[in-house]
């Protein structure tokens, strides 16, 4: 996994063809021992330049304890489905300077929600083998039913006639999150985590430090 994980200066073709190799390689049943931190990872860009931030807060209280920010230059083009090839190499760089490996990830992102079954989620957690969970904005790929009012309601994500994810309500008359399997979590304890890790708004708190992060470059 080590060499996959360097494996970033290729053609949009060849990163097709990675990721259809790798996506059969992504567990998509719970292994995870006890969750006492988790993560928060997204990335921005600037003057040519990918932004990534990773904040670690405990679980279940979600208070912040340790924040990593890396930048490099954006050597990837814009192509729809193969954004972790632009965002992960930074975002690597970041886990590496954390003191301790997080128990769960949570990206702003897709998981196995993605054409070819391997959103950045799915990507990123099978190389540094961790479990995560895509918790998307919006929908990259499928078919759904507008999931009930309530917080907690959601309706199954559908791709070619297999369940790829869930979109959930994870406050009242606001727009759905796209929920999916990253690596080494089951689609129940995804919808799980992502409601555990939002409190009084949309988003998780989770993405709401790491924008923060990832915006400003600190988390003052």
């Amino acid at each position: 996994m080590a060499t996959l994980s360097r494996s970033w200066d290729l053609s949009p073709e060849e990163a097709i063809a990675l990721q259809k190799q790798l996506a059969a390689q992504v567990i998509r049943a719970a292994q995870l021992g006890p969750v006492k931190t988790v993560a928060g990872i997204d990335a921005s860009y600037k003057e040519g330049l990918a932004q990534a931030a990773v904040v670690i807060l405990a679980y279940p209280e979600l208070e912040l304890i340790e924040y990593a920010v890396a930048r490099r230059p954006v050597s990837f083009p814009y192509v729809p489905g193969l954004l972790s090839f632009r965002e992960a190499p930074a975002v690597l760089d970041a886990l590496e300077k954390l003191s301790a490996r997080p128990d769960l990830l949570i990206f702003d992102g897709q998981g196995i929600a993605h054409p070819r079954r391997l959103g950045i989620a799915s990507h990123l957690g099978l190389l540094v083998d961790l479990p995560a969970i895509g918790c998307a904005k919006s929908r990259l790929t499928g078919r759904y039913t507008e999931p009930g009012p309530k917080r907690g309601d959601f309706s199954p994500l559908i791709d070619r006639g297999e369940t790829v994810g869930a979109a959930l309500r994870t406050r009242p008359k606001t727009k759905p999150l796209f929920v999916s399997i990253g690596h080494r979590v089951d689609l129940p304890a995804s919808i799980d985590y992502v409601l555990n890790c939002c409190r009084r708004y949309r988003l998780p708190e989770t993405t709401r430090w790491a924008h923060r992060v990832a915006g400003e470059g600190t988390a003052s």
